[in-house]
């Protein structure tokens, strides 16, 4: 977990958003597709 903080001290830049915003986008995207295999698997 980050602390705000960090954002207003510089600690954190915006590169670092992007980049955790992009790590939770591929989790979830990964996570969609393992469920549609199971789906599709189970029928």
């Amino acid at each position: 977990m980050c602390k705000y903080e960090s954002l207003l001290d510089g600690v954190l830049g915006l590169h670092d958003i992007a980049l955790m915003n992009d790590a939770l986008a591929v989790r979830n995207d990964n996570r969609a597709l393992a469920e549609r295999l199971r789906e599709k698997e189970n029928g």
